[in-house]
């Protein structure tokens, strides 16, 4: 075995390490989470442990899936780019096959499982991230440059918003439209260009929630709460008062008054209000700090992924860090009455199979990212020090000789050249650039 063969051995057999802080803020969460949905859905039923005991069978399974995800070369799942938006389309069209899907509360966005309803839009976010991703990589240069290939994701995201408006769905709508325009914009799309299909989808999107009397309802009890306090208004100003009654420090863990089925959704949509009551100012800081750590740390490992010249890879973290941080921001601002009502969830806290087990799967992703992002890093470490060992020594107190010093540049250019082979100059994205 040659000595190139032999390197090239000793660098398959190195490998990478998840990142620590991502793990870390998840497991802190989805701990809290747990924790929660056991305060906030006690009362709920008879069984003082049914909510609490299928959060954990979610949780089990979505950690199931997530140790799945961390195993996959993420270069095998971009092969497979154009299955995962038709599996995008399927999954948002089966709700609507007679027999496979279930409405509840008017809404028909389950399909039914026999032992459990599963909500398709979830599992179509990880799906659509990651096809976003892979058609950056494969068209960034054009994004940047036309307005054929940036248009293309803007009218795939089109045609699930219609399928998610018909479900009704409005607000994973906007979160898919919010996540496709970051996106474009970190993917080197001109914002010169992005601001216009924007500012053609406004009058609709207004129209929408003017000519559909539930949506008013939500954005004139959203303006004010306490106009209408036991009718449109008694979700938000329950809210509010949970909020309220926290305080600094809390009313203690359990105390809550208004998870006694004053505040409706108290384990899902609402169960921000349940922590603010409980734990206080103090414990809300600490939610948003932690979902501040998990998110600044998918975007600062997207950034390194693009300086190694690994879109794909960048490209995923920053989608999940996207979705994860503007979920976040929606379902705090709905507690907070900042919103108007959204039917979103709180990643990793809050009650709901589909959701909790989706969002696993996104952090087993990102963190699969850390991990080839480590492992990139760390063989990129070994070649440069092959590359200097193998470079001719020279002693420094002789005289140089031009031949010799010539061999010397050479060698070094070869071994650079060949130690960041990722690193070759083109044309790169412009984050979003005017001009």
């Amino acid at each position: 075995m040659d000595e190139t063969a032999r390197q090239a051995t000793r660098l398959e057999a190195i490998g990478g390490h998840y990142d620590k802080w991502l793990l870390g803020a998840a497991v802190a969460l989805a701990s809290l989470g747990i924790v929660m949905v056991a305060s906030s859905s006690i009362a709920l039923t008879q069984s003082p442990f049914y909510y609490l005991t299928r959060h954990l069978v979610f949780i089990g399974i979505g950690l199931a899936l997530a140790a799945v995800a961390m195993r996959v070369e993420l270069r095998e799942v971009e092969k497979y780019n154009h299955l995962l938006l038709l599996g995008c389309f399927a999954l948002l069209v089966v709700v609507f096959v007679p027999g496979l899907g279930s409405t509840v509360n008017g809404a028909r966005r389950w399909i039914n499982l026999g032992v459990a309803k599963f909500q398709t839009v979830e599992a179509v976010k990880v799906l659509y991230i990651v096809w976003l991703s892979s058609y950056l990589v494969r068209f960034r240069d054009e994004v940047n440059a036309t307005w054929q290939a940036m248009l293309k994701p803007v009218g795939v995201v089109g045609v699930l918003v219609v399928l998610l408006l018909l479900q009704p769905d409005f607000g994973s709508s906007m979160l898919l439209l919010g996540i496709t325009t970051c996106m474009l914009v970190l993917g080197g799309a001109q914002l010169k260009r992005i601001i216009l299909p924007v500012l053609l989808m406004l009058p609709a999107l207004v129209l929408l929630v003017i000519f559909e009397p539930y949506r008013m309802r939500r954005v004139t009890s959203f303006m004010d709460p306490w106009e209408d306090q036991l009718g449109s208004g008694y979700q938000l100003s329950n809210a509010l008062m949970a909020i309220g009654r926290g305080e600094w420090t809390g009313v203690g863990l359990g105390a809550s008054i208004q998870k006694l089925n004053y505040l409706p959704e108290s384990h899902t949509d609402f169960i921000f209000s349940v922590i603010a009551e409980e734990l206080g100012f103090a414990g809300v800081c600490t939610i948003i700090a932690l979902y501040a750590l998990l998110v600044g740390r998918a975007f600062w490992l997207g950034m390194r992924c693009i300086e190694m010249r690994r879109h794909f890879s960048g490209y995923i973290a920053f989608g999940v860090g996207l979705w994860i941080g503007l979920q976040t921001f929606v379902s705090i601002g709905v507690n907070l009455g900042m919103l108007p009502t959204k039917g979103l969830t709180l990643p990793l806290i809050s009650s709901g199979g589909s959701s909790v087990m989706m969002t696993c799967v996104a952090i087993g992703v990102l963190l699969r990212v850390s991990w080839e992002y480590n492992r990139a890093v760390r063989r990129q470490e070994v070649r440069e020090d092959a590359d200097v060992a193998d470079a001719p020594a020279v002693d420094a107190a002789q005289p140089v000789e031009p031949a010799t010093a010539t061999a010397i540049a050479a060698a070094m250019r070869t071994g650079a050249a060949r130690g960041t082979s990722r690193m070759q100059q083109r044309v790169e994205p412009t984050f979003g650039r005017i001009a």
